[in-house]
C-alpha cells in the first residue's frame, strides 16, 4: 500500500498531492538508476541524460579511455575539437570489445556479450541505441540532428567497418596462437586498421593513400600489441606470439611462458618486430601524398617506432637513445623519432632514426 501511495523511487506520483509532487529523489539515487542499462531511449533523454555539466556517457566514454586505453586517450586530445568527442565514442566501443575476453570466464559468455555489441551496431544505423553509454554516444555523433545544442558534425560512418571490428573480435574469443604472421596480420587489419579507416572518416578524409597508409598502420599496431601483451598474457598462461616462426627459431610455448633469455628467443622477437617494421616502411612511403589533415588519425602510430627493426648488432647506448622494455627484450630509438611520417610533422630526417637496436641483458 505505502508503495502504491509513493510511486516509484524516482518519480513522483501526480495525484493532486502538493507533498508528493514536490518530493524529489536523493542524488545518489538518482544517478545510479540513470546508468542501469534499459529500454531503447530517445533522442531528447540522452540530451537531457548527458547535457553540459552533467555526468554523461561523453564522460563515460573519455574516463574508460584513459584508464583503459591510455595512449588512444592521450592522442585523441590531439585531434581537432569538432571530430573529438566523436573519436572517443568509437575508441571506447573498441575497448568494450577488447575486454570481452580478458572479462568472461567461459567462451559462451563472451559470444553473448559479442552478440550484444552486433546488434548494438544494428540498432544504432535504425536510430533505436539501447541504454548503454557507448552506444549512446556513437549514436549521438551518427545522428546530431536529434542534437541541436551539440556542436557534432555527421560523419557517416561506415557500418562495414564497424562490424569488421566485432566479427573479428568475435573470432579472437578462442584461446590460440596465430598459426602465422598472415593471421597475426589479418587481425590487425580488421581491428586497428578499420578503426583507423574510422578516424579518417570522422576527420572528413576520403583518400585512397591515407587509407592505404592506415592499412599498413594497423597492422604495425596490431603486430607491437601483440608484442608488448606478450609478458601479460604469459602471466595467464597462454601464448599468441605466431607458430611458424617460434617454429623457425625452435622456441616453444613453455620458453616463452618462463620468459628464457636465450638468443632464439631475442630471434622470434627480433622477427616479429622486423615485420612490423615493414609495414611502418610501406607507410612512410606514402607521406607525400597523404593529406596533412589526415595526420592527426596516425598520432598512435609512435609506440611502434621504438619497436622498429631490431637489427642483431651489439647498441651502443647514448644520451640521445631510449630503452624500452618488451618483456625480456630492451629495444633502443633514437628520442628524436616521435611521429609516424617524416617531413610536415618535423620527425628527424636521418636514416639512423629508422632502426631500433636492441642487446642481451
Amino acid at each position: 500500500m505505502a508503495a502504491s501511495v509513493q510511486g516509484s523511487a524516482w518519480g513522483p506520483l501526480r495525484l493532486g498531492i502538493p507533498g508528493l509532487c514536490c518530493r524529489r529523489p536523493p542524488l545518489g539515487l538518482y544517478a545510479r538508476v540513470r546508468r542501469l542499462p534499459g529500454p531503447e531511449v530517445s533522442g531528447r533523454s540522452v540530451a537531457a541524460a548527458s547535457g553540459p555539466g552533467t555526468w554523461g556517457t561523453d564522460h563515460y566514454c573519455l574516463e574508460l579511455l584513459r584508464k583503459r586505453d591510455y595512449e588512444g586517450y592521450l592522442c585523441s586530445l590531439l585531434l581537432p575539437a569538432e571530430s573529438r568527442s566523436s573519436v572517443f565514442a568509437l575508441r571506447a566501443f573498441n575497448v568494450e570489445l577488447a575486454q570481452v575476453k580478458d572479462s568472461v570466464s567461459e567462451k559462451t559468455i563472451g559470444l553473448m556479450r559479442i552478440q550484444f555489441w552486433k546488434k548494438t551496431v544494428e540498432d544504432i544505423y535504425c536510430d533505436k541505441p539501447p541504454h548503454q553509454p557507448v552506444a549512446i554516444e556513437l549514436w549521438k555523433n551518427l545522428n546530431p540532428a536529434h542534437f541541436d545544442a551539440i556542436a557534432v558534425k555527421r560523419h557517416n560512418l561506415t557500418k562495414r567497418w564497424l562490424m569488421k571490428i566485432v566479427d573479428e573480435r568475435e573470432k579472437n574469443l578462442d584461446d590460440k596462437a596465430y598459426r602465422n604472421i598472415k593471421e597475426l596480420e589479418n587481425y590487425a587489419e580488421n581491428t586497428q586498421s578499420s578503426l583507423l579507416y574510422l578516424t579518417l572518416e570522422i576527420l572528413g578524409i576520403k583518400d585512397i593513400h591515407a587509407d592505404h597508409a592506415a592499412s599498413h598502420i594497423g597492422k604495425a599496431q596490431g603486430i607491437v600489441t601483440c608484442l608488448r601483451a606478450t609478458p601479460y598474457h604469459g602471466s595467464r598462461r597462454k601464448v599468441f606470439l605466431p607458430m611458424d616462426i617460434c617454429m623457425l627459431h625452435g622456441v616453444s610455448q613453455e620458453d616463452l611462458l618462463r620468459r628464457n633469455r636465450d638468443k632464439n628467443v631475442r630471434d622470434v622477437i627480433y622477427d616479429i618486430a622486423s615485420q612490423a617494421h615493414l609495414h611502418l616502411k610501406h607507410a612512410r612511403s606514402f607521406h607525400k601524398s597523404v593529406p596533412v589533415k589526415a595526420f592527426p588519425a596516425f598520432l598512435q602510430t609512435d609506440p611502434c617506432n621504438y619497436i622498429g627493426s631490431p637489427r642483431p648488432a651489439p647498441a651502443r647506448f647514448t644520451d640521445k637513445e631510449t630503452e624500452i622494455q618488451i618483456g625480456k627484450v630492451k629495444v633502443t630509438y633514437p628520442r628524436s623519432c616521435s611521429t609516424p611520417f617524416p617531413g610536415k610533422l618535423n620527425v628527424c630526417q636521418d636514416s639512423s632514426c629508422r632502426k631500433a637496436e636492441t642487446r642481451r641483458e
